[in-house]
C-alpha cells in the first residue's frame, strides 16, 4: 500500500528560542547536569537569522518565541531585545516571556512588559521537578499550591494571557486542580508532559492518566514538542505514540507543532525534526494536520490565518 504524501500546508513553530550566551548564566557557566542532557554545542549565541534559516529549511512561515530563562531581573529587558528583533525582520510574530510567579510584584511587571510590546502573549515559568535531580527545575514538586503564584495566575485572565505549564506526570493532578481553578486562563502543557521514559509501562500509565485528567480541562492545549529531551534522538516510534495519545485525548484543535530550537539540534536539523513530525501525524485526517501544523497556534497566539 502506497504511503500517503506528507503534510505541504502552512507551518507554524509555536515553540522555539533565540538568545545571546552573555544574556543567560546557565548558557555562559559551567555545564551542570541538565533534562536534555549535555549541551555545550548551543552554549553559543543563536540569533534571529540562524532560527530564521532553519524556519526556512523546514517550511516554518511564522514562529513563537518562548523564554529560555533569562535572570529574573532581567525579563523586562528580555521583551525590549524580542520587540527589537520582530521589529528589526518581522520575527518572531509572538512571544511568551517570563516573570517571577512567586513575587508580590509579578503583576506589575507583566504589565511592564506588556505595555512594551503587543507580541507578548502569555508567560512561563517552568514548574517541574522530579526524583532525579537533572530533571529539575522548581525547588518543589508542589510550588503551584503556592498562593502568591496562584494569586498571579488568576491576573492572567484580566491581562488576557495564557500560561506555559511545565510539569511532569507525578505533578498533573494538582496542575489539574490549578487549571479547574482558572477557567478564564488559556494554560498550554509543553512538551506534551514531557515522558520521560516511553519504554517503563508504569511511567507510560502515569503519564497517560495524567494527560488524561488535564483532557477534561477544555482550557489546556497541547504542545507537540521537545520528544527528544529523555531519548536524545528523534525516534519516529515515539512521535507518532505521543501525537496519537495527544490527539486522542485532546483533539487536534487543541494540539500543536513547534521545534524547541535550539535545543533540539543537539540530535537533529530542523529539517529533520519537521519531517519526522509530518510523517507521525501522516496517518491522521488533513483536518487534524492542518490543526496541528498551522490552525490552532495562529488561534491560541493570535496570529492570524495564514497568508492573511
Amino acid at each position: 500500500m502506497s504511503e500517503s504524501p506528507l503534510y505541504s500546508g502552512d507551518i507554524v513553530d509555536s515553540h522555539h528560542h533565540v538568545w545571546r550566551k552573555a544574556d543567560m548564566p546557565w548558557l555562559s557557566g559551567p555545564m551542570v547536569p541538565r533534562i536534555f542532557g549535555p549541551y555545550a554545542p548551543i552554549q553559543r549565541d543563536y540569533l534571529i537569522e540562524e532560527y530564521r534559516d532553519d524556519a526556512a529549511s523546514a517550511g516554518i512561515a511564522a514562529s513563537v518565541y518562548v523564554q529560555p530563562n533569562w535572570p529574573l531581573d532581567r525579563v523586562v529587558d528580555e521583551v525590549r531585545w524580542i520587540a527589537g528583533l520582530h521589529e528589526r525582520t518581522g520575527w518572531p510574530m509572538a512571544m511568551v516571556g517570563c516573570a517571577d510567579l512567586f513575587s508580590e510584584d509579578a503583576i506589575e511587571v507583566m504589565r511592564t512588559q506588556q505595555e512594551l510590546s503587543p507580541l507578548v502573549v502569555g508567560t512561563r515559568l517552568q514548574l517541574h521537578w522530579h526524583e532525579r535531580p537533572e530533571f529539575r527545575f522548581a525547588d518543589g514538586p508542589d510550588r503551584m499550591k503556592d498562593p502568591v503564584f496562584r494569586r498571579n495566575i488568576a491576573a492572567l485572565a484580566e491581562l488576557g494571557w495564557l500560561f506555559e505549564l511545565q510539569v511532569f506526570a507525578g505533578q498533573m493532578h494538582d496542575a489539574a486542580a490549578l487549571v479547574a481553578d482558572n477557567p478564564g486562563v488559556r494554560f498550554v502543557l509543553v512538551h506534551a508532559g514531557m515522558l520521560t521514559d516511553p519504554g517503563d509501562p508504569a511511567t507510560v500509565a502515569e503519564w497517560r492518566a495524567g494527560m488524561r485528567e488535564l483532557a477534561a480541562c477544555p482550557n489546556v492545549v497541547v504542545k507537540l514538542t521537545g520528544q527528544g529531551t529523555f531519548v536524545h534522538r528523534v525516534d519516529d516510534g515515539l512521535l507518532r505514540f505521543v501525537a496519537d495519545e495527544v490527539l486522542d485525548g485532546f483533539g487536534s484543535s487543541r494540539a500543536m507543532f513547534g521545534t524547541n530550537l535550539p535545543v533540539e539540534r543537539l540530535w537533529t536539523s530542523a529539517a529533520e525534526l519537521t519531517t519526522a513530525w509530518r510523517r507521525a501525524l501522516g496517518h491522521r485526517t488533513g483536518q487534524e494536520q492542518a490543526d496541528v501544523f498551522s490552525r490552532t497556534a495562529r488561534r491560541v497566539y493570535g496570529l492570524g490565518d495564514a497568508g492573511a
